[in-house]
């Protein structure tokens, strides 16, 4: 692999990550307001929504991104851009059906689905509020898969922003809006919850009029591709949609096994926590889990999806040109650069998670907030890992392997978090140490499944070597500086913004010696 080539590789990953980061940041700041807005069971009875809609958009159009992203790779890596027109094409239709269908569910069978969460209550209020959104992300996502197995993240990465901006500046006004006009409803924050649930439904339909558009000044440029090409060979329509359905199975039941955990923990917290807490604490529980800590730790957790889905189109194309080589280039490279974000990130969010968690969420519980991070803020190292290396497995065409990993991860949590709510006072930590515990067993056996296919062996001390040790001198760094800002200021905003100047400082200044120093040899 050329110096060029890995270099263009890693800047669309960086710029689709750092896009990722930026949309992610937005969506925990726009949070604040949102949640003081429709307060804690608001936000818990939203989190509940959105972990059921998470789970129906994964069943009808999560993989088709990716897979469209996967085939349209493998088709301009051959020059056969007619083939590539005809997945497109196919492509849009399958999101349609699957999206539409998906829609149609959500919406008349909300009211089914809030029966099956005992306290819960107002539940079908959001969904049906979110039903629409699923059609228009599907097809959405065949749009972006289309640009990004071309090897370009910008279309992506622009809309992704555009996405959240809408998202926000609607989900609060429709909050606030929503709440005062159902402020003597017994449903009051249900209703709040769909105002926030509003503006998901609107950035997604924003972000899919643009990239409509970006589609429309491309189309000539594809026309005339497709024009020269000689190689390409009528495909039949039937075998198109076998070829898509193919691929983006697997990926939609990998995924589905990952998203499914959260609606299944949900579930078992809400109903067997209900003999011990009441309703109301249940619901708080619940919201701070999905605000202090899912929301936390899926900023940098952005990093990884956005590194895989720019690695995954560079993969397939040298696993269709046979070069293994670079596929085990291409994989370290992703896992390191993955490890430079994700470590620090992991001990940053240990060592300052209540002091931030005050900052943001005034209405949060911070002291159990930080103990959630405490417990399982370790979930961004291994999720990143399993993510890229389950898109890696995708990129040889081993679709399956990953979905077999998931399964197994899966019934694992599952009896895991069901003994700690059983026979344990754990509580909502239960759930905390589920999550933290179900990427590292398919993370393993990802692992072991690489090198039996590609030869891939994790460098141990090249990848975590120099993050680890810089990120545990950013940390005691961090945490001083904290606590000596703190005593001069008594101000927590203050004291939290030196300490993250601190622990940049900290972080990057030994990492930037420690390379030249390696270099030097």
């Amino acid at each position: 692999m050329s110096r060029e080539k890995k270099n263009t590789f890693l800047l669309h990953g960086g710029i689709l990550a750092l896009a990722g980061i930026i949309v992610r940041v937005i969506g925990m700041l726009y949070r604040i307001p949102l949640i003081n807005i429709i307060g804690s069971e608001g936000n818990g009875i939203y989190s509940v929504a959105f972990n059921i809609y998470n789970i129906m958009l994964v069943l009808s159009s999560y993989g088709l991104p990716m897979a469209v992203s996967k085939l349209t790779s493998a088709r301009f890596a051959k020059k056969q851009y007619r083939n590539a027109g005809q997945i497109f094409r196919s492509s849009v239709i399958v999101s349609v059906c699957t999206g539409g269908t998906a829609a149609l569910v959500l919406f008349f069978g909300s009211g089914a689905i809030e029966k099956f969460y005992k306290t819960v209550t107002g539940l079908s209020i959001p969904l049906k509020v979110l039903a629409p959104t699923i059609f228009f992300v599907a097809i959405l996502g065949v749009v972006r898969g289309f640009f990004q197995g071309q090897g370009t993240m910008i279309p992506t990465a622009v809309s992704q922003l555009i996405e959240q901006i809408i998202n926000a500046a609607v989900s609060i006004i429709a909050g606030f809006m929503l709440m005062k006009a159902f402020a003597s409803s017994a449903n009051a924050s249900a209703y709040g919850a769909a105002g926030g649930t509003l503006g998901t439904a609107a950035g997604a339909l924003v972000a899919l009029l643009f990239l409509v558009g970006i589609y429309i000044i491309y189309r000539p440029v594809f026309l005339k591709m497709m024009a020269k090409d000689h190689v390409s060979e009528k495909l039949p329509s039937g075998e198109i949609y076998k070829t898509i359905i193919l691929t983006m199975v697997p990926i939609i039941i990998g995924q589905t096994l990952y998203n499914i955990s959260a609606v299944i923990d949900d579930a078992m917290y809400s109903n067997m926590a209900s003999s011990m807490y009441s309703a109301s604490k249940i619901k708080a529980d619940l919201g701070n889990f999905a605000s202090c800590f899912t929301l936390l730790i899926s900023i940098p957790q952005g990093v990884a999806s956005a590194m895989s889905s720019s690695m995954l189109p560079s993969v397939v194309a040298s696993f269709t040109e046979g070069k293994i080589r670079d596929v085990r280039t291409k994989i370290s490279n992703t896992v390191k650069t993955n490890m430079f974000i994700a470590i620090p990130s992991f001990v940053g969010l240990t060592v300052l998670g209540e002091p931030i968690i005050k900052l943001i969420f005034s209405s949060a519980d911070s002291a159990q907030g930080a103990v959630m991070l405490k417990i399982g803020a370790c979930a961004v190292v291994f999720y990143t890992l399993s993510t890229v290396t389950s898109s890696a497995l995708q990129g040889i065409n081993k679709m399956n392997v990953p979905v077999i990993h998931s399964f197994i991860s899966l019934v694992i949590h599952i009896i895991a978090v069901f003994a700690m709510l059983k026979w344990s006072r754990l509580g909502i930590y239960a759930i905390v140490i589920g999550n933290a515990s179900f990427p590292v067993l398919i993370l393993i056996l990802n692992l072991i499944s690489l090198r039996k296919y590609t030869g891939y062996k994790m460098e141990y001390l090249q990848t975590f070597g120099i993050p680890l040790v810089c990120s545990a001198f950013m940390g005691i760094v961090t945490i001083l500086s904290y606590r000596l800002m703190y005593m001069l200021t008594s101000s927590n905003a203050v004291s939290v913004i030196v300490a993250l100047v601190f622990a940049l400082v900290s972080y990057f200044a030994p990492v930037v010696l420690l390379k030249k120093m390696k270099n030097r040899r």
